[in-house]
């Protein structure tokens, strides 16, 4: 619900700050421009700078206020993103998010990316790394069936099947903020196995909305997709998978790797497009990963954190 300027100063240092004008509201990122190192309104030509978000000039004023600034929000630009560090109760970064070092370097290159809106709590998202049990129900039949539950189950693709084994964990500290869920993927093909489609993959979860997920595979090399969760009202996230593969392998392999993971996603966003959250969940012994998760995901509310509102009845 946040509206943000985000801008380039000619240094090329990127700073993020609320859209809003303090002087008469203009949206600074509406048509607003870059002058040295301040983001210029639109309006009456106010100039606020990027580090600290102070006025620093006002064309038709003798003095500007030393009260006249813009709020400022930390950001960093790190694995081609620009991230921006949110608290509802103004606390600074406790944390940074690390740099992986092949796409840093260009070793690893960009080759495509998917976005996706999806209708669920923000939790719902990566408590799906905790949840074992629905990897076989979800994403054990082919892809070939697409990502539209009603027919993924068909007789017609019966023949392929995907095999997950999983391991989900917190990090101990100083990484308490981050989990990591290891996964061993195998295809049979008519019950044989099909060593040619084994996959490990490594996803690692930093803070509330960042997933790094490592693809390797014995053959067809190593990637990452970075994997993104922006909260854009109480119910709506904005979820981006941007791949970064090994630049001597043919494009067509992480784009493939992209799409089966786009499926098996859309099957998940179905079912969270269309589900309550449940913070009294009914689970067996099975499902103890989930309430570790949740104990774990607890972190990242704060006294303060907007609370969902108490879901009604048919009283009306």
């Amino acid at each position: 619900g946040e509206q943000l300027a985000v801008f380039r100063t000619q240094d090329g240092q990127v700073y993020v700050v609320d859209a809003y004008c303090p002087h008469l509201g203009a949206n600074l990122a509406a048509g607003g421009r870059v002058v040295g190192s301040c983001i210029e309104c639109p309006f009456h030509g106010w100039q606020f700078r990027g580090e600290d978000g102070k006025c620093t000039r006002i064309p038709y004023a003798e003095k500007v206020p030393d009260f006249a600034r813009v709020r400022t929000w930390p950001s960093c630009e790190v694995n081609g993103m620009l991230l921006v560090w949110y608290h509802c109760e103004g606390v600074g970064p406790t944390w940074a998010v690390p740099e992986q070092r092949e796409v840093a370097t260009k070793e690893w290159v960009f080759r495509g990316q998917t976005e996706h809106w999806v209708d669920a709590h923000i939790q719902e998202i990566p408590e799906n790394a905790a949840d074992t049990a629905h990897l076989a129900f979800v994403h054990g039949p082919a892809i070939l069936g697409g990502s539209d539950l009603r027919y993924t189950r068909s007789k017609l693709w019966d023949f392929m099947k995907h095999v997950w084994k999983a391991e989900w964990q917190p990090e101990p500290e100083p990484n308490e903020h981050c989990s990591r869920l290891l996964l061993q993927h195998t295809t049979t093909v008519f019950g044989k196995h099909l060593s040619l489609m084994d996959l490990t993959v490594s996803a690692r979860q930093v803070g509330p909305g960042l997933v790094f997920l490592l693809f390797e595979h014995a053959f067809l090399g190593r990637g990452i997709i970075l994997q993104t969760v922006t909260p854009l009202e109480p119910l709506l996230q904005n979820v981006v998978h941007t791949i970064y593969y090994q630049k001597n392998i043919p494009a067509i392999i992480p784009k493939f790797i992209l799409r089966a993971e786009c499926i098996q996603f859309e099957r998940d966003i179905t079912i969270w497009n269309n589900k309550q959250y449940l913070p009294k969940p009914l689970l067996v012994r099975e499902d103890s990963g989930i309430q570790k998760h949740r104990r774990w995901y607890a972190q990242f509310y704060s006294q303060k954190s907007t609370r969902l509102p108490a879901q009604k009845g048919l009283d009306w």
